[in-house]
């Protein structure tokens, strides 16, 4: 097997190789490392890239094999970790310039996991600033480059993990999703990645963007290899005050690709009301639909929550914890921060305590509303993310302006899948998601899984050339604009930033009134009619 053979190996084919001693891990990891010295330059996949401990962990699982002390599947396995995973005596920057020193004395807990497994590190891989934001070219390390064009978009957060699977730097990731994070870049990129349902995977370790809203999952090329890789993670964790007590299946054994009679119910609102699609994303979902017939599913169409609703409840709960993780830093140095990232946050100090708690109510009413929907069916079927936008077409007001199909499931803690499902007539990728009700995410698995089989589209890899730079990317379009606000208004936002402590300098300023009216407006929505008895979604239970 020549090395281009090694590059695009799942983890299930290598893990058996490597069990028979067919493949050597030290084999493995420096193909890998060769592959990445090749193609990385043009992706800015990878922040670091612990070479030297790839090598020596490839060498420990390759004696330990040759001994008989076989872990199981992911021993001797390359994998990479995005940039908010802690791990000890390695940078983990958050892709902040904050962190930009930060070098953490322990392992999260998924990364002492894969360690414990027999896995091997091969480096912190690209995120968008502390998991949020969108790709900003004024940080320390540039964006990460769609491996099927260098001129589009990732999506984010977990940008280096998918550029990475996508153009064969490694097998394995783990990333993280609070609002799409982990299924959005798997769309554009043409992988495969799980948000596991809220609690299963420890957080214990990880940079926090949302208390309420944070998952950690795997993502790599295939359902099964994330099944493989969910298996070593998942486990109640003490040290991460989210984790919940729940079984663990076996992920891997409930991969049955007999489907017949499985319940799939079709959020098709989703892409032709809510966000249209593009066409051809479109046209490959009804293809997608079809497939799922074919093997004896029993497809039909429902409905849930139009997506702004997840939205306004994701954002104003979302935003107003991050704001406060890192309002000390925010209030002594915000010009150390990204431009994409202040767009998002900034507006935060105009939610106020009872937005919060409002969000919070109606949180819990969401997920109330949910519950029959994901109860009478096995899966539930919609669109994914594709094709991917230039990245000079990026605009963080966006942000603030729509919705996408992934918040919905983040709002619901529904574990949620997404693969691709096609490709458009430009050469990118078109995303599927398949969603579970909490707990079933062997359910979406199996579908996933099944899907795969009966077709090729992550077989496919991008035709890279080693040494073609990225095209030059002219980031003007996202400047922040000149906010149409009254008066009243200017002075009530300004009074209020000064209130939570920021001293912003001219620019700061705009940003932040650019955004305001749509945060401002998400606060007068989630005011709605209610009971004076009813509660928040964040309750506890001892």
């Amino acid at each position: 097997m020549n090395a281009a053979d090694l590059h695009f190996l799942g983890i299930a084919e290598t893990a058996r190789l490597i069990q028979t001693k067919k493949l050597s891990p030290v084999e493995l990891v420096e193909a890998m490392l060769a592959r990445i010295a090749l193609i990385e330059p043009q992706l800015n996949a990878y922040i670091t890239v612990t070479a030297d401990l790839a090598r020596a962990q490839a060498r420990t699982a390759e004696q330990e094999i040759a001994r008989g002390d076989y872990r199981g599947p992911l021993h001797g396995i390359p994998f990479a970790l995005k940039d908010i995973y802690n791990t000890k005596g390695i940078l983990t920057s958050g892709g902040s310039r904050i962190c930009i020193d930060n070098i953490p004395a322990g392992d999260a807990t998924a990364a002492r996991k894969l360690r414990e497994a027999g896995a091997v590190l091969l480096g912190k891989l690209q995120t968008h600033e502390f998991a949020h934001g969108g790709p900003s070219f004024d940080l320390p390390w540039p964006p990460s480059r769609n491996p099927w064009n260098t001129a589009h978009f990732t999506g984010g957060s977990s940008s280096g993990a998918s550029a990475a699977l996508a153009a064969g730097l490694t097998p394995a990731a783990l990333g993280s999703d609070t609002g799409g994070s982990i299924r959005g870049p798997a769309s554009f990129c043409g992988v495969t990645g799980l948000m596991p349902t809220y609690g299963l995977v420890s957080r214990a370790g990880v940079i926090p963007n949302s208390f309420t809203f944070d998952h950690c999952g795997p993502m790599a090329r295939s359902a099964e290899d994330c099944a493989i890789l969910l298996q070593a993670i998942a486990g109640y964790d003490a040290q991460d005050a989210g984790s919940i007590q729940q079984d663990i299946p076996d992920f891997r054994a409930a991969l049955n690709p007999d489907i017949r009679g499985l319940r799939i119910g079709v959020l098709r609102h989703y892409w032709e009301e809510d966000l249209p699609a593009h066409p051809e994303h479109a046209a490959a979902l009804d293809e997608v639909i079809s497939t799922f017939i074919r093997f004896g599913a029993k497809v039909e169409d429902c409905r849930a929550r139009p997506m702004m609703d997840g939205l306004d409840i994701k954002v104003i709960i979302a935003e107003s914890e991050i704001f406060a993780i890192h309002q000390d830093q925010l209030t002594a140095r915000p010009g150390d921060f990204g431009r994409d990232f202040l767009g998002r946050i900034l507006p935060a100090c105009l939610f106020q305590a009872a937005d919060y708690v409002q969000a919070l109510r109606e949180h819990r009413r969401y997920l109330a509303e949910m519950k029959p929907l994901v109860e009478r069916y096995d899966v539930l079927l919609t669109c994914g993310f594709g094709p991917a936008p230039r990245l000079d077409a990026h605009k963080t007001l966006n942000f603030w302006q729509r919705s996408n199909a992934f918040t919905p499931s983040n709002v619901a803690r529904t574990p949620a899948l997404v693969l691709p499902c096609g490709f458009s007539k430009s050469g990118l990728p078109l995303g599927l998601q398949l969603l579970a009700r909490p707990s079933a995410d062997a359910q979406v698995l199996r579908a996933g899984h099944a899907y795969q089989l009966a077709t090729d589209w992550h077989l496919r890899r991008p035709a890279l050339i080693p040494g073609v730079p990225p095209p030059a990317v002219d980031t003007r379009a996202n400047e922040p604009g000149t906010a149409d606000l009254d008066a009243a208004t200017c002075a009530h936002v300004e009074t209020m930033a000064r209130r939570a402590g920021l001293r912003l300098n001219e620019r700061q300023m705009q940003i932040l009134l650019e955004a305001a009216p749509y945060a401002l407006a998400m606060a007068g929505r989630i005011h709605k009619p209610r009971d004076r008895m009813d509660e928040p979604s964040l309750v506890f239970r001892f």
